[in-house]
């Protein structure tokens, strides 16, 4: 189902083509037959000539062909030339096959979940505490979001109330509900390079104008910002995705003070603020704003579990009084057994106890992978980004890498490996050597066996 609001200042044939375009990418396949354009125009009570547009806008740009009597299928043209644009759409997600090794770049190990206490609270909200009467707020409920603004506010010097909190379905949630609402008030977009395609992807499908900012050992680069006139800005300071740089205090007080300028909008994503293993992560972007110039985007994907989806955001009250004026303020994000469980975990203390405890871990797995990546790879490789997150980056010392025949080696082998390119874009590229997903003695037989690939890669000597 598609949700339209005719009372926005987008066209209905607009918003029907833009989410059936995000659908088909996300969901379809080729030769996928859409629904005709009748039973559209019956489902979403639209008028014939309001879906025609639609279509005729997807046929126009060859997400969609047309066959003669039969209808609209999804194009075989659209797919090929999606690959090529990203080569490895489904590179960043764990794929079915059974791989005995798999170096998944943002993944925990499922025993790492706290699963006995989630367990006992999960029961202990669903038989006592659950109201399935009534409609959940479609905010977050405020017990969870008292819960976040909290830790929020101990562990990063996020400044905030409950009011400015939206619970969200993830990190794509919390992106899409930001490109909506501010579509209002501005219309150029800028991002790190290499950066996260998710963003990009998401703000491009809304019509924004892109603009690529380049990254230097001291983060965004704000002197190419500056001159690209963007209106907003995506950035992840703590530890830059994925060459792991941090942007100083220096620059990030440059960065507000253009924002602030221009009355520009920064959207802070705090990606791996939680696990840096040697550095006290630097206070958030939006600790260090004065004004209303940082939108806070935060997950439990990395920390706790990708799995139960669910993410939050910090929003300046011109944005939240946008999200109170819209459709999206009525319907809760993410079920209420979930919200609650969640709320009762971080209250009780266990996510502070689960937080020092997957730190631990992971610090020990984050050394035990660089130690095996030393090993057995030596001084055939360099770690260009370390000490933080699930994934180690390397890249060989030779001069070049065949990296696609590198994935095709260890796919022959069984064993999966994450290139930052597939998912980033620009010139950047390196291996990303994941350890969450091993247990911690899994992890140099896990590398002493990809080192065979190397090896035929002839990047060892």
């Amino acid at each position: 189902m598609y949700i339209l609001d005719a009372k926005s200042k987008t066209p209905l044939h607009i918003q029907l083509y833009q989410a059936i375009k995000e659908d088909i990418v996300s969901n379809y396949q080729v030769g996928d037959k859409l629904l005709s354009i009748r039973k559209v125009a019956t489902l979403y009570n639209l008028s014939k000539n309001t879906v025609e547009s639609a279509y005729s806008q997807l046929y126009a740009e060859g997400y969609v062909e047309s066959r003669a009597k039969s209808g609209y299928y999804v194009s075989e043209l659209f797919f090929d030339s999606f690959r090529t644009e990203d080569s490895n759409k489904s590179s960043d997600t764990p794929t079915p096959k059974n791989y005995k090794y798999d170096f998944f770049p943002a993944q925990l190990h499922k025993e790492d979940f706290p699963l006995k206490t989630w367990k006992r609270i999960y029961n202990k909200v669903i038989t006592h505490e659950t109201d399935f009467g009534s409609y959940p707020q479609g905010q977050g409920e405020l017990v969870l979001r008292e819960a976040i603004a909290k830790y929020l506010k101990n562990s990063r010097g996020v400044v905030c109330g409950v009011e400015n909190i939206i619970i969200t379905h993830g990190f794509i949630d919390s992106v899409e509900l930001i490109a909506k609402l501010a579509k209002a008030h501005y219309a150029h977009f800028a991002q790190e390079i290499p950066g996260y395609h998710i963003s990009h992807k998401v703000f491009k499908s809304y019509g924004y104008k892109m603009s690529p900012i380049k990254v230097d050992e001291q983060g965004l680069c704000i002197d190419e910002l500056k001159k690209s006139q963007a209106q907003i800005v995506y950035i992840t300071p703590t530890h830059q995705y994925p060459t792991g740089v941090t942007m100083p205090v220096a620059n990030r007080l440059k960065l507000i003070a253009h924002m602030h300028s221009i009355g520009g909008l920064i959207i802070e994503d705090d990606y791996d603020s939680e696990l840096a293993y040697y550095n006290r992560p630097i206070p958030s972007l939006q600790g260090l704003d004065k004004g209303e110039n940082v939108a806070y985007l935060g997950t439990f994907a990395k920390a706790l579990s990708p799995s139960i989806r669910v993410g939050y955001m910090v929003l300046p009250s011109w944005l939240m009084k946008l999200y109170n004026q819209s459709y999206d303020a009525h319907f809760a994000r993410v079920s209420l057994t979930t919200q609650l469980t969640l709320a009762t975990f971080i209250q009780e203390g266990h996510w502070d106890r689960h937080i020092r405890r997957i730190r631990i871990l992971n610090k020990k797995k984050h050394q035990a992978m660089k130690g095996a990546i030393e090993k057995y790879l030596g001084k055939t490789c360099n770690i260009v980004a370390q000490g933080a997150g699930l994934a180690i980056l390397i890249v060989p010392t030779s001069s070049s890498c065949d990296w696609e025949k590198l994935k095709h080696v260890a796919e022959e082998n069984s064993i999966r490996i994450y290139l930052s390119k597939d998912v980033s874009g620009g010139e950047f590229q390196a291996m990303r050597m994941g350890f969450g997903g091993f247990r911690l003695e899994e992890i140099e037989e896990a590398v002493e066996a990809f080192t065979l690939c190397w090896r035929e890669c002839s990047l060892t000597p």
